[in-house]
Parts: structure tokens; sequence; C-alpha cells
């Protein structure tokens, strides 16, 4: 019993573990509003936009900044923009009135953080409907100046109150879903496809292979597009790996056994029999298929079979 709970823990602290490894690093602000690691704003869009984000950061003290990144090397954009919000500081101390906007271009992957003082204006579903409305149609015809330019005029105005959007345009994809959600749904998808797997790792014969094969949409779909894909090349890479050790290792497999009229000796698996009933008119209480036992009756009388148990005797003398 304790051998999946086991499996499940190492292969969580493999995949944990090679993702922390694995972060991408961080970039530096040096004081710049606009960072375009990937080169793919204008010169003239970047020194626009840094003179727009400086005066308004002079005249709201709301300071907004963007970085743009050739891609995310398989970590969330989640985590990334957490971590690059947190060592960047933006806004003041006292307000916590900074927004990061960060673009991952390979990846095509878009996110506002947004820092505490101003999440009851800039709010999660105004951050999807810019991301959406604002910059996803520019990028798609590969115009990521007008995209960006476009989104950071809508962050101000929503942050002064002046952005509208569609209404009707509901966010109920899962990039507009938080962060602690993701974490719930990743976490409950995690321990499905788990199960599934320490039983295709614990499976004897071509059933490990079947689920292995099953598993790997599952994991791509669930795990790589809308997580992160370390988790699902650490699945595939990882599954052959513990099979081999647990079969080195003289685990003991389970075995799938199907239902059949034949009758067996072994001690593993869940079985049923017919088990009839029990006849004490029988040497050992069995029943057989054939006739009744009759037992041989004495001169002078008459077998008769209206008895439980087979023949009895009656008299042959008539009352008188």
């Amino acid at each position: 019993m304790c051998t999946p709970i086991r499996f499940l823990a190492a292969l969580f602290l493999i995949l944990t573990h090679s993702f922390l490894f694995a972060q991408k690093a961080l970039p530096e602000l040096w004081g710049q509003r606009i960072h375009d690691d990937a080169k793919v704003l204008s010169p003239q869009t970047i020194d626009q936009l840094e003179r727009q984000l400086n005066i308004y950061q002079d005249s709201a003290s709301n300071q907004i900044a963007v970085l743009i990144i050739q891609t995310l090397d398989g970590e969330a954009i989640e985590e990334y923009s957490i971590r690059v919000a947190e060592k960047w500081k933006l806004g003041t101390e006292k307000k916590d009135n900074g927004v990061l906007l960060v673009i991952a271009i390979d990846d095509h992957k878009m996110r506002i953080e947004v820092g505490l003082g101003l999440e009851g204006v800039l709010t999660d579903a105004q951050s999807n409907r810019i991301i959406r409305n604002e910059m996803a149609p520019a990028f798609r015809r590969n115009d990521y100046d007008a995209g960006v330019i476009a989104a950071v005029n809508s962050i101000i105005k929503a942050i002064d109150g002046e952005y509208a959007a569609d209404e009707s345009d509901s966010s109920n994809d899962f990039d507009s879903m938080g962060l602690i959600t993701k974490i719930v749904i990743g976490s409950c998808l995690f321990i499905f496809l788990g199960i599934f797997s320490s039983i295709g790792l614990f499976s004897k014969g071509r059933m490990t292979w079947a689920l292995y094969a099953f598993l790997i949409p599952f994991y791509a779909i669930f795990m790589g597009l809308i997580f992160s894909w370390y988790i699902f090349f650490g699945y595939v890479i990882l599954y052959p790996l513990l099979r081999w050790w647990i079969v080195k290792s003289g685990r003991t497999l389970l075995k799938w056994q199907s239902g059949g009229s034949g009758s067996g000796s072994g001690s593993s698996g869940w079985s049923s029999a017919y088990r009839p009933n029990r006849s004490p008119c029988l040497p050992g209480g069995g029943r057989s298929g054939g006739r009744s036992p009759r037992r041989s009756c004495p001169a002078g009388t008459t077998p008769t079979t209206h008895a439980p148990c087979g023949a009895s005797c009656r008299s042959n003398r008539r009352r008188s």
C-alpha cells in the first residue's frame, strides 16, 4: 500500500527540484521602464513609451514597466512575472502601486502583474480584456509596437477609471483564473494523473506501456500547455526510468485478470465462484448431478421417495 505513495512523493520531489534549478534568470531594472530583451520594438516606440511612463510616474506616482522576453524556457508566466515583480519592486513601498507587463514572444504568453495598491482599479478581468482586446489582435499581425502601445495606454486608462471594454466578452478561459485557483486545479490534475501513472508503473505485462502511451496526451494538454512543459517531459523521461528501477528492485507488480470459466489456484487477485447448496444426504455434504442414491428395503416393505434424503421404507401390511 505504501509503494504508490512513495512513488508519487519521489516523482513530485524530482519534478519540483528540476523546476527550481531550471528557473530562468531575471534581468535587472537599471532604472528603465521598457525592457525589450526580444528586440521586437522599434527604437522610436521604446523612446516614446519611456517618456510617456516617466511623465505618468511623476504625475500619479504609479510605476509601470514592460518586460519582453523571447521565451519562458518552460516556466509558467505567472511564477516568472511574480519573481520579476518581487525583484524590481515597482511602485512605492508604502502604496505598492506598481504594474508589470510581461510578454513572452515564442510562448505567445502575456500577463499583467498588479501591485496590491492598484488591484481595486486594475482588476484581473480588466487585465484580461486588455490582453485579449488590445494586445492579442496586434500581436497576431506581428505588430508588437502597436500592441504594446495600446496595452500601456489601456493600463493607464484603467487605473484612472477611464478604460471601457466590451462587458459581454466574459473571461472564462484559463488565463483569467487567479494563481490560487490554478494551483488547486493543477494539484487535482497532478494527483489524478499520478494515480494512473502509478497504476501503470506497477502493472505487469504490456498494461504498463499501454497506460504510459495513453497518458501522454493528457500530460501534454493539462500539464504542458497549461502549466509547464517540464512536467510533461519529466513524465516522458522519468516513467521508463522508474519502471526499470521498479522491475530491477523486485517490487510486487499488479496482475490484471479477466473473468473466465476455468479455475485456478493463484493466490493474487479477487475471484468469485458459484457455491451450490449443501445436501446432508451425500457423503461430504455435496450434491451430485446423477440420481439420488437409494438404500435397499427389507422384505415386506416398499421403498418410497417422499423422504427428504432419498428412499425410505414402509410396511406392506394393511391396517384392519
